[in-house]
């Protein structure tokens, strides 16, 4: 058997062992107590909703998913290779194969979803009641339930990969896996951010602003679906997102392989299956990484998640270095590699930087807050629009660096540049558990302070919600940039797809056609970020109604002698979610192929390039924005400059609540968003190639 070959079989197997032992950290979260029965009570309100959201989405995505299929099993059973030259043939067998590696895709994002999230409501009751014995061993809890989510994605991620490959041996196969993958995680996403936000700014501004009650007070209506919102968009959400990037990344790279070395079998195997190698090696340093992410005596989980980051990336790199080495790979791939993991990193903590209540941005916004919503909000945005600067410039850097690089030793720079990307997506094992994070430690504050714990529970709870919020900013930081060179690498494969029948692109500005793409594409981002963040307004419009009306008609329960109807909240924010989902998922899918079957091959090119170019600005802008207006007003809120009620509290509450459409609605979701459309751009290129109108 090839070497190559038993490359794959050993990622095949390392999916398992990662998948084994999340499901064995799974069952761990679950043996751990519970607490009392008011916090279980309070528990299972924020549980019913997210499960019930979840399955009514997932609901939806199988319909979705079906059609789609169906179409896609159609499509393919056409004979490709020979579309637009007469012969016509069908080979009903690639379809069928095509349409299931697709749902095979969706239900792989899905699972991965689900499995986190369902750890992550059980989790959030044991973190808090862990609070009570210990900080370190709450944080253990809750660490170890977002590491279920971590490697059960990546597991998912590799096993599917790597078994359709076995079983196909032909990339393209694969590539309906990763299109399965993306447009669940587009609609996850950005379902969830609108399910998340919309409860967010109605608990907010309702019961802040108006009734001058605490985030978490149990007499706000919207106070359990604002806890539902945190693990349907972090933890799902999140990691549906990075599932895509993730694949997608590893699949572009496999395509490059085959069409790059075409003209040498023995290499174009080797470089084919090299992607995935890279996967395994990182699923190998999270899972070691992890044993390193403790809280010692200093008691700060902030420097414990970024020890277990840097220790994952530093073990990454010497395993690939050692790979490459022993595996007699062109040196280039190892630059290229070091060069997107280095660059992930650098730029992840660069929007830890503005997101930080420690650092300048965030304390300067919450000093001028006291002038009034409008420097709130004005101070904010322009520190969004500064943290672009080291980002871009990283990305850029990441680009040049990658495909000189590899030029320079003699490999495809093209090629280098799509491993970059691969190389700082292979440890999202250990990104995607300090995310998942997050979410869990500020469910079990909400838990603690619904619940009636002592103070010494919810003091240690804010603690850890707070390394849990610089977690998040962090990880949106790493999946925007590693988003966008997946897209590039994408756009490459794209190039070589259409090459392959016979199109060469001719991307240039002086071709009217070419102009119109990019228009289109540049377009596109920006009108998905609207339509999102006017669903969440339209929605929390309803919300406030609701909460307004519950106060007004039953006194009791700002009295505290009767509970609020939660369930309308929770019903309100899924119902409006999933009804918002239909435009950005036409958005997606229909204009890229509108643009490519209208304008052509080369428009098509235009317009992906387009939407690269402001998708990776607006996600930036929006993502760490949103997370400097958040951290302003936390930080108001622990005392200073005036600290809680005060004017400047006020004025940071409305700074947060245009923030939180922002960092946890559109920012994020745009990632997906330019993923799906260069996906389905891949994917159809034969098809367009070949039946275009200009």
């Amino acid at each position: 058997m090839p070497t190559s070959q038993i490359w794959v079989f050993i990622a095949l197997v390392a999916g398992i062992v990662s998948v084994g032992i999340a499901a064995w950290l799974y069952n761990w979260v679950h043996r751990q107590d519970a607490g009392s029965e008011k916090a279980q009570e309070v528990a299972s309100w924020i549980r019913e909703g997210a499960t019930t959201y979840l399955r009514r989405l997932y609901l939806a995505l199988t319909l979705v998913a079906v059609a789609l299929g169906f179409i896609i099993a159609i499509v393919f059973s056409f004979d490709i290779e020979h579309l637009g030259t007469g012969v016509v043939s069908i080979d009903p067998l690639r379809g069928g194969v095509m349409a299931l590696a697709f749902v095979a895709g969706a239900v792989c994002s899905a699972l991965a979803g689900y499995m986190g999230m369902t750890v992550a409501v059980a989790a959030n009751v044991r973190s808090a009641t862990a609070a009570g014995e210990s900080i370190n061993r709450a944080f253990k809890v809750a660490f170890y339930a977002g590491s279920v989510m971590g490697l059960a994605m990546v597991g998912l991620a590799v096993i599917g990969m790597s078994a359709i490959y076995l079983i196909s041996g032909d990339p393209e196969i694969v590539l309906g896996f990763s299109f399965g993958a993306s447009s669940l995680a587009l609609l996850a996403k950005a379902g969830g951010g609108i399910y998340t936000k919309t409860a967010d700014i109605a608990a907010d501004l309702v019961g802040k602003v108006e009734i001058g009650i605490p985030e978490d007070d149990p007499r706000n209506p919207a106070v359990v679906a604002d806890n539902v919102g945190d693990n349907v968009g972090d933890v799902a959400g999140m990691g549906a997102d990075i599932f895509d990037s993730y694949v997608a990344s590893t699949v572009a790279v496999m395509l490059l392989g085959v069409s790059i070395f075409a003209g040498d079998t023995a290499l174009q195997t080797k470089y084919t299956v090299f992607p995935l190698i890279l996967c395994t090696l990182g699923i190998v340093a999270s899972l070691i990484g992890i044993q390193f992410v403790r809280v010692g005596e200093s008691g700060k989980p902030g420097p414990a998640l970024n020890r277990g980051t840097i220790i994952t990336c530093t073990i990454f790199g010497l395993l690939a270095a050692a790979i490459v080495f022993l595996g007699g790979y062109n040196l280039g791939v190892l630059w290229a590699t070091l060069a997107g993991l280095i660059t992930g990193v650098v730029i992840g903590f660069t929007s830890d930087y503005f997101t930080s209540s420690e650092n300048r941005p965030v304390v300067e916004t919450a000093r001028v807050s006291d002038s009034g919503a409008a420097i709130n909000i004005i101070t904010g945005f322009s520190y969004g629009l500064i943290s672009l600067v080291p980002s871009i410039i990283g990305i850029a850097l990441a680009t040049l660096s990658s495909y000189y690089l590899a030029q320079w030793s003699g490999m495809n720079g093209i090629y280098g540049v799509g491993i970059s990307a691969v190389g700082m997506l292979a440890v999202s094992g250990m990104i995607v558990s300090s995310d998942a994070y997050g979410p869990i430690v500020d469910n079990a504050r909400g838990i603690a302070e619904m619940a009636g714990m002592s103070q010494k529970v919810i003091d240690t709870a804010d603690v850890l919600d707070a390394a849990g919020n610089t977690a998040k900013a962090i990880t949106k930081g790493f999946a925007i940039s590693a988003a966008t060179l997946t897209v590039l690498a994408l756009f490459a494969a794209y190039a070589e797809v259409v090459g392959i029948r016979g199109v060469v692109l001719n991307i240039s500005l002086r071709n009217p056609v070419v102009v119109a793409g990019v228009l289109l594409g540049a377009m596109t981002p920006p009108l998905f970020s609207a339509l999102t963040m006017l669903s969440v307004t339209r929605n929390a419009f309803q919300m406030i109604k609701e909460i307004r009306r519950q106060f007004d008609e039953r006194p009791g329960i700002l009295a505290g002698t009767e509970l609020p109807d939660y369930a309308a909240c929770v019903g309100l924010a899924a119902q409006g979610a999933l009804a918002s989902l239909v435009l950005p998922a036409f958005l997606a899918v229909v204009v890229p192929l509108l643009v490519g079957f209208l304008l052509g091959p080369e428009a098509l090119g235009g317009f992906l390039g387009g939407s690269i170019f402001t998708g990776v600005i607006f996600a930036l802008l929006m993502s760490n924005a949103g997370g400097l207006w958040d951290n302003a007003k936390k930080y108001i809120e622990s005392g200073v400059f005036g600290g809680p009620g005060s004017e400047a509290h006020k004025a940071s509450v409305v700074g947060d609540t245009v923030g939180d459409p922002f960092k946890d609605t559109a920012g994020p979701s745009i990632n997906t968003l330019i993923t799906v459309m260069s996906l389905v751009s891949s994917l159809f290129a034969p098809i367009i190639a070949a039946f275009h109108l200009f």
